[in-house]
């Protein structure tokens, strides 16, 4: 038991450690910041992230969110660009380079190409009197911390690292006006995939929307519900406007509580003004929506036309997209 509080004030003491360090860079965010935005989202080619060991691996993450915000982008571990990886940074591109010390060795060749190259140098480190910070066009200050464990193990000065990187990013998006929609299309896949799937998505089109004329008598309806296997019909009217929405159940007691169908008309018993959402409402506020209404399916519509119907969305297609 003492030997797990023991291990509890080791990890505390790390966050208390890293949360100072984040305090810190929060300070210390200034117009070189500004200006290092306006490079990425102004640049015509790609941001290209360096680092060596840990901050290489910084450098891959932060490189990687920079694609997923459409801003081009990819890693070079700087023990490689002294044996051709250089080849691959280009005149227009943007080289951003992440170092602690901002001394270490493998970047000098990295620096000295960008200077006769006159590659735009953002440079990340906390040593003002380092190689890096005093040959970057644009200089990022993060402040020196105490790292956790022996102090000298990487934890506070990577969680600063880490955290500007992701400023950069969301600030850039910001600027590119970048949105759900723009993310969902570099994001099909996975469970962020799944979070952006719009009604859209999900919806039956054309010929697996369930339409019947408002004027068409039960007996036809209960064929047609039947034959779609939905549960649901859409009522439209002579101009192809959707006027209601009838279910099996309505159709179903509708016939107990009559016994013909044939004197009644869809109109006569269907729910008017059915609830519709717009194509590009989140399927997971569709689901929403459903429980808080107690209902099974949705009309789709397009921009502000709700009364024309260009998809049924039904809740099983969207449990089965594992939405919840």
């Amino acid at each position: 038991m003492k030997h797990n509080l023991k291990l509890s004030k080791i990890a505390k003491k790390v966050i208390d450690l890293e949360i100072i360090a984040l305090k810190k860079l929060k300070g210390s965010i200034n117009n070189s910041f500004a200006d290092a935005v306006k490079a990425i989202v102004t640049c015509k080619s790609k941001i290209i992230f360096c680092g060596v060991g840990k901050s290489y691996l910084i450098a891959s993450k932060i490189s990687s969110t920079m694609s997923s915000i459409g801003c081009p982008s990819f890693a070079i571990n700087a023990n490689e660009c002294s044996h051709g990886d250089l080849g691959s940074i280009s005149k227009k591109d943007v080289l951003i380079i992440i170092s602690n010390s901002g001394n270490t060795d493998e970047l000098k060749p990295v620096i000295q190409f960008c200077s006769r190259r006159k590659i735009l140098l953002i440079g990340i480190t906390s040593n003002k009197n380092s190689v890096l910070f005093k040959s970057s066009d644009i200089k990022l200050h993060i402040p020196q911390v105490k790292e956790a464990g022996l102090s000298i193990v990487p934890t506070s000065s990577t969680t600063e690292q880490i955290a500007i990187g992701d400023c950069l990013a969301i600030a850039a998006l910001n600027v590119k006006k970048f949105n759900k929609k723009n993310y969902k299309l570099l994001h099909p896949h996975g469970s962020i995939g799944i979070q952006l799937k719009t009604a859209e998505d999900l919806m039956l089109k054309n010929n697996g929307i369930p339409f019947i004329d408002e004027n068409c008598n039960m007996k036809q309806a209960l064929s047609l519900i039947t034959k779609k296997n939905l549960g649901v019909l859409i009522a439209v009217n002579k101009k192809k406007l959707t006027t209601g929405i009838v279910t099996d159940g309505q159709i179903r007691r509708s016939n107990q509580k009559k016994g013909d169908l044939t004197n009644l008309i869809v109109k006569n018993i269907m729910t008017n003004n059915p609830i519709s959402v717009n194509k590009d409402t989140l399927a997971a506020k569709s689901l929403s929506i459903m429980s808080d209404k107690k209902i099974t399916c949705l009309c789709v519509h397009k921009g502000n036309n709700k009364k024309k119907t260009i998809g049924i969305l039904h809740i099983h297609h969207i449990l089965n997209a594992n939405i919840q």
